[in-house]
């Protein structure tokens, strides 16, 4: 039997730009990546975030395509029609998570670079060089691997500082699996997202995402509650973008991404964003694989201090029965799911178990913690 060698591989974008007014950036990168830009933008980019960016007057003007909505192969042909049609050759995707990863696949399909302007902090899609299709209907279909990672990521902190800030907690939910999953990857040698075993700077980046969310996540929040700038603000947003895009890519996925990967085909938690789901994944993947109780502790304790979930009411799904959840967890464990990348073997039942035990520790916590007069 011929050996197969597993390689340590990492991937990183670019270029990485932050900081408030980076976007004056814009312009001269799609000069250094090509000739004819198309920015892919979602109507409240065009019409609320673009109006107030500081632009370079003399810049040729990009062209703007209007985002409708999902990341499904109807939008992407849209797009990449119209990209063949304008002769364009570089691809600008500005917006959610929904918007960069439609920009992506469709730079991927053209051969085209691509740069990335996040207008929120709420997921690591803007620095990978993968993205998740999904149906018409919104549900979890596929990920997408593209070639190369985004020629440029460029983020402008103003812009991200006027974002609701229940943007940037999801974001923190997404981060917050960032360094468990890694963990769970390199014991079991499982590889990354990028076909290869982790690499060393994979997991220290992991885990240096999860210290800073530990250590400036409130400062984090209230800094976005106020729609300031400030270091705290910027160190989250770099956790919440580059080091878990970075780390997730570099390292890999497990337990966490699986279970919001089979949340998604419940229809009462479409309404919530994926790191909120992601977020609730963590606390029951911590149950599946038997982590600590001092550990699990800090985990929901993180949760609570900036508003993340912790049940399963929090993200619809208070009147779930075992039924309706145990699709989820079949869902969650179908073989292509990074699920497996767990020790030993998981099966639908050993996931449904712990997200019920993930919800009922919640609940108990919510509870407490409304009985204690120090928290009133």
């Amino acid at each position: 039997m011929k050996q197969v060698h597993m390689f340590k591989k990492a991937v990183f974008p670019g270029k990485y730009i932050q900081g408030a007014g980076a976007l004056t950036e814009l312009h001269p990168l799609i000069e250094l990546l090509g000739n004819q830009g198309l920015l892919l933008a979602s109507p409240s980019v065009k019409d609320k975030v673009l109006p107030q960016c500081q632009v370079d007057p003399s810049a040729k003007t990009i062209p703007i395509e209007l985002f409708r909505g999902e990341c499904c192969e109807n939008e992407v042909a849209r797009l990449s029609a119209l990209v063949r049609q304008k002769h364009v050759d570089v691809m600008v995707g500005m917006g959610g998570g929904k918007t960069i990863d439609t920009a992506k696949i469709v730079a991927d399909r053209a051969s085209i670079p691509v740069i990335i302007v996040p207008t929120i902090a709420s997921t690591d899609a803007p620095c990978s060089g993968c993205a998740v299709l999904y149906s018409n209907d919104g549900v979890f279909d596929s990920v997408f691997y593209q070639k190369t990672n985004p020629a440029a990521v460029l983020v402008d902190l103003s812009i991200i500082a006027a974002a609701p800030a229940r943007f940037l907690v999801a974001g923190m939910g997404d981060a917050l699996s960032t360094w468990f999953e890694a963990r769970s990857c390199d014991r079991t040698r499982s590889a990354n997202e990028c076909g290869g075993s982790s690499t060393m700077v994979g997991l220290h980046i992991a885990k240096l995402c999860y210290e800073t969310l530990l250590a400036h996540g409130v400062a984090g929040k209230i800094a976005s509650e106020m729609h300031i700038v400030t270091p705290a603000l910027e160190r989250i947003v770099e956790a919440n973008i580059l080091l878990s895009g970075i780390g997730f890519e570099s390292a890999g996925l497990a337990s966490a991404h699986s279970i919001h990967n089979g949340l998604t085909a419940l229809p009462e938690t479409h309404s919530f964003y994926h790191g909120e789901k992601v977020a609730f994944g963590v606390l029951a993947g911590l149950q599946l694989t038997d982590a600590s109780m001092e550990e699990s502790g800090a985990v929901f304790s993180f949760c609570e201090s900036v508003g993340l979930p912790t049940t399963l009411a929090d993200i619809g799904l208070g009147n779930a029965g075992r039924e309706k959840l145990m699709k989820a967890a079949a869902n969650a464990c179908a073989p292509e799911q990074p699920i497996h990348h767990e020790a030993g073997i998981v099966t639908a039942e050993t996931v449904l178990d712990a997200m019920i035990a993930a919800d009922a520790i919640g609940r108990s916590r919510k509870k407490r913690g409304s009985e204690s007069p120090a928290l009133r």
